[in-house]
Order: structure tokens, then C-alpha cells, then sequence
């Protein structure tokens, strides 16, 4: 078992440095980038791309390997790592987890099973995937935090004469990130040529944010027949803190059941984990008896329909 462990604190070591180390690349992608993604007719030059891989030497080695394996990944892709705030292109995050899925192989040149290499490998391969998820449910939650307080800006903008644009670019300067950045996208492109509704619609698309669809269906119905967009935007400023009260009146009710879900799931590992240091030969035959397997197997399933229950039943949407 000490060489199982030791792998898997090798494996987890080499991952966290490089997440570590692409996480701390330059936040601020470059805007024109960005843009080029939704503008009509902006497509990256080459010059371009050879100075934007000169950020820091990883971006530099992912985008020599992406141009070199001539990698074409989907849109859809691209949008998720604009999601997560991943400064990293479509083809740069396809070649780190693929070198990620390949590093833990390594491991069989010093002694380690194919089999633990193949696990590992693949706990490689998906983790990238947990984290831009994990990191666009953190700014998506950022960013309907910040939404209230950001359209209450703009309302008092327009109230103080500002125009729309105005306003959002008093919103790009003045509010915190991510919904400055975003607004300060909405900005450039209109600077840029782009229509009000078309800039709107893009930002709609990079954050994904149900809210803020709400919010720029308004302005845009409001654009085409009239009223008081302040007003208009106060109303559903107030409508979005009320949905946040209750959904945190919610979460706290159903605490207790959540907690309940992650110690059901937990505590069989924990349990199986403390009888096998303990006694070995105790646990042993539950993984090579075929009865014991077929009961591991019912156990797993069984746990993964109860998460599933408790989670079904503790998740309510507003």
C-alpha cells in the first residue's frame, strides 16, 4: 500500500503545481481576444497569437504545441473557459490535459502497476474539467451577488443624466470584478462598432447567468418601446436580492439535510479505509471473493442513488 499512497501524493503534487502555476498567469486576457470571439468578422492573426504566448513561458509552450498539432476545438469549449475566468485558450487547455492524462504513465518507468497508472491517469484527464466547473459556479455566483448593487449604479447613472453607454462605462470603472471586466468587454465592442444589443447579448452569452438574461431582456424591450429604465432597473435590482434572501433562507433550512447526504457518501470510505489499516485480512475478501465484489458493487450503487435522493430533495430552485 506505500507505494499506492506515494503515487497518489506524486500524482496530486504534479497537479496541483501546474494548476497553481496557471492560475497565477495573467489574469487580464487580452481584451481583443475576447472580443474577436463574438465580433462578426474578427479572427486572430498570427502575429497576434506568437505575442500573446509570450504572457509567461507555459502559455508559450501550450501555444507552440497547439499550433503544432493543428488542434481545433469547438466554440462551446472556449465559451466554458471564458466562463470560469481560465485565461487559456481552447487548444492550450486540450494540450495541458492531455500532458496532465499522460504525466501519472511516467509513473510505470519507476516500478508503479499498469493499473494504478491507468487510474490515475484518468483522475488526470477529468480533474481540468472539475475545476472550470467548479470555478464558473464560484464567478457565476460572483457575479449574481454583484448584479444588484451594479444595476442599482446604473439606475442612479441614468438618474444623475448619464446615458446607457455612459453608465456602463462609469460600471466598467468603478464596480469589482468579474461584472467590471464583462461590462468593460461591452464597452470595447460598442467602441469597437458593435450594437448595444448585440454587446449585451454577447455578455449574456460569456457570464450564462439567468439573471442578468433577465436584465438584458429589459433594457432591450425597453430600448425598442420606451419607459423608465431606471425604474425598470430598480424593480428587478429589488427582485434579485429577494431571490438571494430566500435562496439563503433555503440553503440554511436544508443544511442539515446536505450534511446528512456528504456523511452518507463519506463514511463507508472512511470506514472501509480505518478496517483496512487496522486488519487487512478482514476486509480482503469483500475485493477478491465474487460475492464480495458483487456486494461492493450493490454498496456503490446504492450510495450513488441515495447522493442522488438527498440532493434532488435538498436542491430547489427559485
Amino acid at each position: 500500500m506505500i507505494p499506492f499512497f506515494i503515487a497518489v501524493i506524486v500524482f496530486w503534487a504534479v497537479f496541483l503545481i501546474g494548476y497553481v502555476i496557471t492560475a497565477q498567469m495573467q489574469k487580464k486576457t487580452m481584451l481583443e481576444q475576447r472580443i474577436r470571439a463574438f465580433v462578426p468578422g474578427g479572427e486572430p492573426e498570427d502575429d497576434d497569437v506568437e505575442d500573446q504566448d509570450r504572457v509567461n513561458p507555459l502559455q508559450r509552450l501550450l501555444g507552440w504545441l497547439n499550433r503544432k498539432l493543428k488542434l481545433k476545438p469547438s466554440r462551446k469549449l472556449a465559451l466554458e473557459l471564458m466562463r470560469a475566468d481560465i485565461p487559456l485558450s481552447a487548444g492550450e487547455f486540450l494540450v495541458l490535459n492531455s500532458l496532465l492524462g499522460f504525466l501519472p504513465l511516467i509513473l510505470v518507468l519507476f516500478g508503479y502497476s499498469v493499473e494504478l497508472c491507468l487510474a490515475l491517469a484518468i483522475g488526470a484527464v477529468m480533474a481540468p474539467a472539475f475545476v472550470v466547473k467548479m470555478r464558473q459556479k464560484k464567478r457565476l455566483k460572483l457575479v449574481e451577488t454583484q448584479l444588484p448593487d451594479v444595476l442599482g449604479m446604473i439606475a442612479n447613472s441614468l438618474k444623475a443624466g448619464y446615458s446607457f453607454f455612459q453608465a456602463i462605462e462609469l460600471v466598467s470603472r468603478e464596480a469589482e470584478p468579474p461584472l467590471a471586466n464583462e461590462f468593460a468587454l461591452v464597452n470595447k465592442e460598442m467602441n469597437l462598432g458593435a450594437t448595444t444589443e448585440l454587446a449585451l447579448e454577447n455578455m449574456v452569452t460569456r457570464v450564462g447567468s439567468d439573471d442578468l438574461e433577465l436584465v438584458v431582456t429589459a433594457v432591450l424591450i425597453q430600448r425598442q418601446v420606451g419607459g423608465n429604465l431606471s425604474a425598470i432597473l430598480e424593480a428587478i435590482a429589488e427582485t434579485i436580492r429577494e431571490r438571494i434572501r430566500i435562496r439563503g433562507e433555503i440553503r440554511s433550512l436544508t443544511a442539515q439535510g446536505r450534511i446528512s447526504g456528504l456523511i452518507i457518501s463519506i463514511l463507508p470510505f472512511v470506514i472501509a479505509s480505518l478496517i483496512f489499516m487496522v486488519n487487512p485480512e478482514y476486509i480482503m475478501p469483500l475485493f477478491v471473493e465474487p460475492l464480495g465484489r458483487l456486494m461492493l458493487g450493490l454498496g456503490l450503487g446504492g450510495q450513488v442513488v441515495a447522493v442522488f435522493l438527498v440532493r434532488k430533495i435538498t436542491n430547489i430552485r427559485v
